[in-house]
């Protein structure tokens, strides 16, 4: 089947839940490559992600939620807060199908970073593989370190 993607509306209760779920499983399997036993994703309520004020899109498969990437855009700054897919549906290039949407929703970003955590290979390849170089580490709560990626284009 077709992966199609689209903008979604978290103002919908089922499409909030939808991606609070995504999340949630996408993130736990996250934990564990990080050897952690939560993240902040795993405990946040549909109320807080709603109230986070992020732009998403997601990734269908028919009427399913298989994938999701949330944004926020500053001027020419594209900041990515999270990608989630899940789990079932891993290497199947939804990861890469929602930043290339992504890049063509945004096409006048020239500078776009994300972060994930240094132990998470299958995030860091999926970056590298879309041009984002590391460029800041960091220990995040917890003592986990994070890598935070750019990649810059012209406008």
């Amino acid at each position: 089947m077709t992966i199609e993607v689209a903008r979604l509306d978290l103002d919908e209760d089922a499409t909030l839940e939808a991606v609070v779920a995504l999340q949630r499983a996408a993130y736990r399997v996250e934990a564990d490559l990080l050897g952690v036993r939560t993240l902040p994703a795993l405990t946040e309520t549909p109320a807080q992600l709603h109230a986070a004020g992020e732009m998403f899109l997601g990734a269908f498969e028919g009427e399913r939620l298989v994938g999701a990437v949330s944004w926020r855009r500053e001027g020419s700054l594209m900041e990515i807060h999270r990608l989630v897919v899940d789990p079932g549906e891993f290497r199947r290039g939804i990861g890469s199908s929602l930043l290339s949407a992504l890049d063509a929703a945004e096409p006048g970003a020239t500078r776009t970073i994300v972060a994930t955590g240094a132990a998470n290979p299958p995030a860091r390849r999926l970056y590298e593989r879309h041009g984002f170089t590391p460029y800041d580490r960091r220990m995040a709560a917890g003592g986990v370190p994070i890598v935070t990626y750019e990649r810059r284009s012209e406008a």
